[in-house]
């Protein structure tokens, strides 16, 4: 079984990124053609054309490493695809469908440019990135199924009387579905931000980074305070739907009220402890609930064979957070900055931190999914199906 879920989560990991700029890109692309037509900057029709170029590239690219998955589902997963498939059929077609829209629109605004009206041809664009939106939300229903499986009934082995759209909105699919969409327009727009103030570090004249660094830097800052509060809504929702997830994030292992927040640390699952790491006195409790007094339930509320690895998973909770801290400690002092009427481009402390931070939206990405999905450990399906009884049979795959 190890080394079904290795390749998955390596495809997985390689996957995201593709298909996170693919999601956001489209967006910084549309903005810069409107903002085009509208001022008639030759500046921004060329920032245009160049997002439009990369984003087909990385498109392309997603688009190839998406398919190795729907194979690698039922290669490696057949058990999981045989029972749930049924039920997570819908995100998956419709996930298509979006696919397919968003490649066909962003055809027409690659090879449409000198064909179709402007306005039309800036429209394409915005479908290009709402589609690939969607795209995302309907997978990220599918992850959501899997952690708050709802819309069927258990028959032995079988599921029965399957109603997909209650899947498709089950309970943790408004927050997964949230907190995604931010966080592809976080991790794109700080590495696009930073791309882009490495130049300017360079040469502060140049209208065309200059133009590329407001938007990319503006979807960035905006996002990522959107994504802080996605963030809170999603803690209380895990606290509430998969409280051994929460335990292993925090590496909570006993029960009790007034429950400490554990940053950092190396826990230790055997006995139950968590040494060197720094105790926040009644953090959890507040983060879980809002409620400095409230009970949380630890790790011990569990049998030992449904707990995750709380190391793994509370390390990767951490990394998610601190490199999301830091993101919004550099979008408040960018808004600071603003708000003196100072531009942030003249700040050369500043634009040398975009470039430092450029890669941490994507830390952030990649360390959030592993938490989410080595949280549901030893579940494929949570509460329903294990892991090592969707596996392939087949010996040596």
């Amino acid at each position: 079984m190890i080394w079904a879920r290795a390749q998955m989560g390596m495809s997985l990991a390689f996957h995201i990124i593709f298909a996170a700029i693919g999601m956001a890109m489209p967006l910084m692309m549309a903005v810069a053609e409107g903002i085009y037509l509208r001022s008639k900057n030759p500046v921004y029709l060329d920032l245009s054309k160049r997002w439009a170029k990369g984003t087909a590239i990385l498109f392309a690219v997603g688009a190839v490493s998406g398919t190795v998955l729907s194979f690698e589902l039922g290669l490696l997963w057949p058990e999981f695809m045989k029972h749930a498939g049924a039920v997570i059929g819908m995100p998956f077609s419709l996930e298509g469908f979006a696919f397919f829209t968003e490649a066909i629109f962003l055809g027409l605004f690659l090879y449409g440019r000198n064909r179709l009206h402007p306005v039309a041809h800036w429209t394409s664009g915005v479908i290009v990135a709402l589609s690939g939106i969607f795209s995302g939300i309907f997978v990220v229903l599918a992850n959501a199924w899997m952690n708050t499986p709802t819309g069927f009934e258990l028959v032995g082995r079988q599921f029965r009387n399957i109603d997909p759209v209650a899947a498709m909105l089950s309970p943790a699919a408004l927050h997964e579905a949230l907190h995604m969409i931010f966080s592809v327009y976080v991790a794109t727009g700080f590495m696009a931000a930073g791309i882009h103030a490495w130049f300017l570090l360079r040469d502060r004249t140049h209208e065309f980074h200059r133009a590329a660094f407001k938007i990319a830097a503006s979807t960035a800052c905006v996002c990522i305070v959107l994504q802080i509060i996605t963030g809170d809504l999603s803690a209380r929702r895990v606290a509430r739907l998969q409280p051994a997830k929460l335990a292993a994030m925090e590496a909570h292992f006993h029960t009790g009220r007034g429950a400490p927040l554990i940053i950092g640390g190396v826990p230790d699952a055997e006995r139950m402890t968590t040494r060197f790491g720094l105790e926040l006195p009644n953090g959890l409790s507040w983060l879980a609930t809002h409620d400095t007094h409230a009970e949380v339930a630890g790790l011990d509320q569990f049998p030992r064979d449904q707990w995750p690895n709380v190391r793994a998973v509370h390390w990767c909770f951490d990394l998610m957070v601190g490199t999301g801290t830091a993101m919004l400690v550099l979008a408040i002092w960018a808004g600071w900055r603003l708000a003196r009427r100072k531009p942030v481009i003249d700040d050369r402390a500043l634009l040398k931190a975009f470039v430092v931070a450029a890669p941490l939206g994507f830390i952030a990405l990649e360390c959030g999914w592993m938490t989410t999905e080595l949280g549901r450990q030893p579940w494929i399906v949570y509460g329903v199906m294990r892991t090592r009884e969707a596996v392939t049979p087949m010996p040596g795959l």
